[in-house]
């Protein structure tokens, strides 16, 4: 009998060679991210902007139907700030400014209560409100500071980035004396704005690159410093009030200005409620008219 014996050798596989990426190939992969990376942040930055001023102009049609609503009830704006004034002119106090008379019309009347309009605004009664942050008063593309002590009379308020239209003439020396929306003890009313709601600016944006805000009032005495050098100073009245000295967002601007952090311009509240953007490069002019209340200036269409 015989056998057939069949044997089959089976060589051990060889291991397969998985090719990589080589060193180039690595370099370039990386080159390709971060060229994508470097198209898409400007456009996320962009949008996010877009956003911000979106939330700021918000903000501010929010004061304005606040200003209106306060207007229906007391025949008036509040004035820039309220103060009492000795025999000599010093002002005596409380202080508390436009906006925080804008507390109920603004669903912030839990703060309101807070609050006593006859009582100095840096008293110790009023630790509580006078630092209260409310998101209402701030833009969105500013950074967020909080708080922030006042100085020379040092009292710590919040920071706010939007304030009231004085005019175009200097507020040092009579700060009662502004030709625009809000000065000290104003009351001013629709109509005394005899160039016309719609073509007056009443409310607008201080960002903190220029001087720290307050939506809580003017402390009698204090000094609002120069943030780009610290050195110089103004008075208490700039906490609360501005003056379009120079052109939006200015290389030049002062402390008093109008100043912002959105590339386009400035967010500027009309006293028709309105709000608009107001380009870098506004004719100097148009400017300065839209700042005063009365001043019979003829403004060109889409100023």
């Amino acid at each position: 009998m015989e056998f057939a014996v069949s044997s089959v050798i089976r060589w051990p596989a060889l291991p397969t060679r998985r090719r990589g990426f080589t060193l180039i190939e690595l370099l370039v992969v990386i080159a390709i991210i971060a060229v994508l990376i470097g198209l898409l942040l400007p456009a996320v930055q962009k949008v996010r902007e877009a956003a911000a001023r979106l939330k700021c102009k918000n903000n501010m049609k929010q004061i304005g139907l606040a200003l209106h609503s306060y207007h229906d009830r007391n025949d008036a704006f509040p004035s820039g700030y309220s103060t009492r004034l000795a025999t000599t002119g010093a002002e005596l106090g409380a202080g508390w400014g436009w906006a925080a008379f804008l507390l109920d019309d603004l669903e912030q009347a839990n703060v309101r209560r807070q609050i006593d309009t006859n009582v100095a605004l840096g008293a110790a009664t009023h630790a509580t409100p006078r630092t209260q942050v409310l998101s209402v008063f701030l833009c969105p593309s500013d950074e967020r500071i909080g708080t922030f002590t006042t100085a020379t009379v040092p009292v710590t308020v919040a920071h706010a980035n939007y304030v009231g239209v004085f005019g175009t003439n200097e507020i040092e020396p009579n700060p009662g004396a502004g030709n625009g929306a809000f000065y000290r003890n104003s009351r001013v009313r629709f109509g005394d704005i005899s160039d016309g709601l719609s073509n007056t600016y009443v409310v607008g944006e201080r960002s903190s690159d220029i001087a720290l805000s307050t939506w809580t009032g003017a402390i009698p005495g204090a000094e609002v410093p120069f943030r780009r050098d610290p050195s110089q100073t103004e008075g208490h009245f700039l906490l609360v009030l501005g003056r379009g000295d120079h052109e939006p967002n200015s290389p030049s601007a002062h402390i008093d200005d109008f100043y912002s952090r959105h590339s386009q311009g400035l967010n500027c509240l009309f006293g028709d409620g309105s709000v608009h953007s107001i380009s870098n490069s506004v004719n100097p002019n148009v400017w300065a008219g839209v700042q005063t209340r009365s001043g019979g200036e003829v403004f060109p269409p889409n100023f």
